[in-house]
């Protein structure tokens, strides 16, 4: 993969104060075994040798259902959304305690941290997660975080905790992501299948061609390198490197941390995001789609301008004031997204009118704009 020397570098990792590492399933459930005491309590005591040295570590751990799969007896991961709860509500009770006793041994205390997408979709419950978690890692506690699945369904799921890993490491500004899994990084073809496949050792975490090279996740986990790669790409909005590596490699953390080339480096092409903007980047779920025109398209990828209705070509979905929508060009090329002004209903009114006419045309006048600069970014 391309490689430039002005992107931050492994050399990053020394320094890191803040880093956030997501364990998989298929790690730490042992492939599917049941808890993994052993290589839990060595990935607890180089957190905790991190820890000793002042660097604050979040922990992203998948598991729950997987374990809770085994307390159960069953052989195959479930596809009904009610059988999922069950597991994950089985196992985390287990998975925490694991992690509770370990941590313990080094007189450090943990904090069960449950999302869902709609936790950090919310602008209220995303300030109120940062302040928590902020404040735990203050007080020197450690944050196990995974996605809620006793609750979670189908349209509010993260999909995978690649994903949720990216966003807390958004949300907390993390220096870097480690993606631990049970492959010793990402190659550019399946090594499974194709034993000349070869380590990709650094990247960019935009770099198309490395979703062409991204497998798919394994029988126990929702992940895989396709969902390592997207995760890399939203960590990086933060500006934070995303290392994947082989969780079963000796020392592997504290190796990761202290520049040794583990794994895959995948780095960040553009500087960190305001927190605002980052949040905005964060939202997985639209609830519209507004068509652009190429003026409009120009003005907002060159000039940073807010979206006037007068670009609008057409407006799809049903949403209402302050929800997240979609831009996109006639061609249908995703441009950006933000939080928009006027309900659907309004925004069809809208689609094409100049904003000196928006308050003849509606009544009444919320803003000048669809989507204020301050609440978009381009995707």
């Amino acid at each position: 993969m391309e490689h430039r020397e002005q992107w931050p570098g492994r050399e990053v990792l020394t320094g890191a104060r803040r880093v956030v590492v997501k364990i998989g399933s298929a790690l730490i459930t042992d492939d599917g075994r049941g808890l993994d005491d052993v290589a839990i309590g060595a990935w607890v005591d180089q957190i905790a040798a991190l820890h000793g040295r002042g660097v604050e570590v979040v922990l992203v751990s998948s598991g729950a259902v997987a374990a809770g799969m085994v307390r159960l007896g069953w052989q195959a991961r479930p596809s009904a959304v009610h059988e999922l709860q069950a597991a994950a509500a089985v196992g985390q009770n287990g998975l925490t305690q694991c992690y509770e006793q370990h941590f313990a041994r080094h007189a450090m205390l943990t904090a069960q941290i449950l999302l869902t997408h709609d936790d950090l979709s919310d602008r209220k419950r995303y300030l109120n997660a940062l302040s928590a978690l902020r404040t735990l890692v203050e007080m020197r506690v450690v944050p196990v975080v995974n996605e809620n699945d006793t609750v979670v369904t189908d349209e509010i799921r993260f999909g995978d905790n690649d994903t949720l890993g990216a966003l807390v490491a958004n949300l907390l500004e993390a220096d870097a992501l480690v993606l631990l899994t049970d492959q010793e990084g990402l190659f550019d073809a399946d090594p499974r299948h194709d034993p000349g496949a070869t380590l990709i050792q650094e990247g960019r975490a935009d770099d198309p061609k490395l979703a062409a090279v991204a497998g798919s996740g394994g029988a126990l986990g929702r992940g895989g390198m396709s969902t390592k790669v997207r995760a890399a790409k939203l960590a990086a909005r933060s500006g934070a490197l995303t290392i994947i590596a082989s969780g079963r490699q000796p020392e592997v953390i504290t190796r990761i941390m202290a520049g040794e080339a583990l794994g895959t480096l995948l780095k960040p092409d553009q500087a960190p995001m305001a927190a605002r903007k980052r949040w905005l980047a964060g939202q997985l779920q639209v609830r519209g789609t507004l068509t652009l025109d190429a003026g409009a398209v120009n003005v907002l990828r060159e000039k940073g301008s807010s979206l006037l209705p007068v670009g609008v070509r057409q407006v799809q979905g049903s949403f209402k004031r302050g929800d997240m929508v979609l831009c996109v060009d006639e061609q249908g090329n995703s441009i950006a997204k933000g939080l928009i002004n006027y309900g659907a209903d309004e925004a069809r009114r809208l689609a094409g009118k100049p904003s000196h006419q928006i308050e003849a045309i509606l009544g009444f006048i919320e803003a000048h704009e669809l989507i204020h600069r301050d609440n978009l970014v381009i995707v």
